[in-house]
């Protein structure tokens, strides 16, 4: 049993050496630029008088699109897509995998029913 112990000791003495080994000091190593300080300099004072450089991108408000669409394609749009069967399936659900979708959407079997289709 004594023995087994000067072993274990033994294994994580050894284990312990070779595991500490420090890094060599290569001394201090020379910067590497492609800019002077003078250019890197500018660019600090230019974008710290940037206007609004503490704003979120999420916190700016955004201007309306050029072409805006009309407001019920825009929701007969999102009904479609909402209601769509395989909605949650992706091609990426299994290996080598693609998605045919082979059921119909509520929203056209209904608007095919009313004689209504809706056209994006």
């Amino acid at each position: 049993m004594k023995t087994s112990k000067i072993l274990a000791v033994a294994a994580l003495s050894l284990a312990a050496a070779v595991g500490a080994q420090a890094e060599t000091y290569q001394g201090v190593t020379d910067t590497v630029s492609a800019r002077s300080r003078a250019e890197v300099q500018a660019e600090a004072v230019k974008a710290a008088q940037a206007p609004n450089q503490n704003v979120s991108s999420s916190s700016v408000v955004l201007s309306a699109p050029a072409a805006p669409r009309d407001r019920a394609l825009v929701q007969a749009e999102a009904v479609r897509t909402a209601h769509a069967p395989d909605q949650n399936v992706s091609s990426g659900s299994r290996v080598d995998s693609k998605v045919i979708s082979t059921l119909q959407n509520p929203v056209d079997v209904r608007a095919a029913g009313t004689g209504t289709a809706n056209k994006f």
